[in-house]
């Protein structure tokens, strides 16, 4: 049984902060998500005893959680989230902490997500990631996420027709939105020919469809609108948001996600459709997954997302406007912190924030997540609508 959502009204997001990424680093997730919070104080002009909730999340904060980093820096919050969902974190962290505010439990919650990588940070990660990768598939050398995700692309591109060139187009659309992004740490242009004779991961994966792992940090704010208008801070407002996890379980191989079943809720919360949205932040640690989100998020129907790409530009003073940021695939991918970037970057664009990646005038921006991919599938899916205040 369904019953109405209460919407957001009264509760925004604001101050989106990055710490920039790095390939390596020597220094801890601690570091990371300090650096995240610290970023939050100084852009807000809060002191760290105005900041009663917060909520993390980090695959290398371990063995510490949420609780442990709140003694290591000295905060004393009487709200506390900690967020294993991956990619689909930053959605996730917006939703429970604009109840928090909305119910009184908290008057301002920081959200951050931050991951170091150290040189061998990624093997000891897939190594621990679940009891699937410990027992089932590590051990077997499938290489983690780039094996899962060539078996999730292959089987897409024999039931729905998709080539190597439209997930070329998308990576190539996100890398030159990506060289406008000075915090990416992809510089170089790439072409569709560079793509397509890239070098073999996991077939049919090639280098330029894989996530490159670094290091970062990614946050933001969820507070009061009167409050943010106090501090003087650009907000944008929460319009719509839904998360579903281990959706359609009995698919023998995933082709779809959590958001066909919820996004008629989360179109009907902010009273919108697809085609009312000036841009869309997905989740991008592989190119099949844009595809997914596309067709999940009501862009196109299912198995229809070859022919969406082919008559889309998807740059930033194009059609559909995607991963203005350049995405994790041009961007890198901080961790968990990936998870958080799409969010981030859709509240710079209607807060015009964005740099030279801004979209004039964006009003309404979709953000979607998905994460923790266990053998053959990801498990969490999220999405959320920010509008223009």
């Amino acid at each position: 049984m369904s019953r109405t959502r209460a919407r957001y009204d009264g509760v925004v997001i604001a101050s989106p902060v990055t710490v920039p990424y790095v390939r390596y680093s020597e220094k801890d997730a601690h570091w990371f998500l300090a650096r995240a919070l610290a970023a939050l104080l100084t852009s807000s002009g809060l002191k760290k005893d105005q900041i009663d909730g917060l909520g993390v999340s980090s695959f290398t904060l371990f063995p510490d959680t949420a609780v442990g980093l709140t003694q290591h820096l000295g905060f004393s919050p009487r709200w506390l989230d900690h967020l294993p969902f991956g990619g689909a974190s930053g959605v996730i962290a917006l939703r429970r902490a604009a109840r928090a505010v909305q119910n009184g439990d908290a008057d301002v919650v920081a959200c951050v997500a931050g991951d170091t990588n150290h040189v061998d940070s990624f093997r000891q990660n897939l190594a621990n990631f679940s009891r699937f990768a410990r027992d089932a598939v590590y051990p077997l050398g499938s290489g983690g996420p780039n094996a899962s995700f060539a078996l999730l692309t292959s089987h897409y591109m024999q039931r729905f027709g998709a080539k190597a060139e439209d997930f070329g187009k998308l990576c190539v659309a996100q890398r030159d939105n990506a060289l406008r992004n000075p915090l990416a740490l992809f510089k170089k242009p790439l072409t569709l020919e560079e793509y397509l004779n890239a070098r073999e991961i996991s077939d049919p994966l090639k280098l330029f469809d894989c996530v490159m792992p670094c290091a970062g940090a990614e946050g933001f704010l969820v507070l009061t609108e009167d409050h943010a208008r106090q501090l003087g801070l650009p907000y944008a407002r929460i319009l719509g948001t839904i998360e579903r996890h281990n959706a359609f379980p009995d698919d023998p191989i995933q082709d779809r996600g959590g958001w066909m079943q919820d996004r008629d809720d989360l179109y009907a919360q902010a009273m919108l459709g697809p085609e009312d949205l000036d841009f869309f932040e997905a989740y991008d640690d592989y190119p099949v997954i844009n595809a997914l989100q596309f067709e999940g998020l009501g862009f196109c129907g299912h198995g229809e997302a070859p022919n969406f790409i082919r008559s889309n530009t998807f740059s930033i003073d194009g059609t559909l406007p995607f991963n203005t940021s350049g995405g994790q695939l041009s961007v890198g991918q901080a961790g968990a912190a990936g998870g958080f970037l799409g969010l981030v970057q859709a509240l710079r664009q209607v807060t015009d924030q964005a740099g030279k990646t801004q979209i004039p005038e964006a009003k309404h921006g979709l953000v979607s997540g998905f994460g923790m991919i266990n053998y053959d599938r990801g498990l969490c899916t999220g999405a959320a609508i920010l509008g223009r205040a």
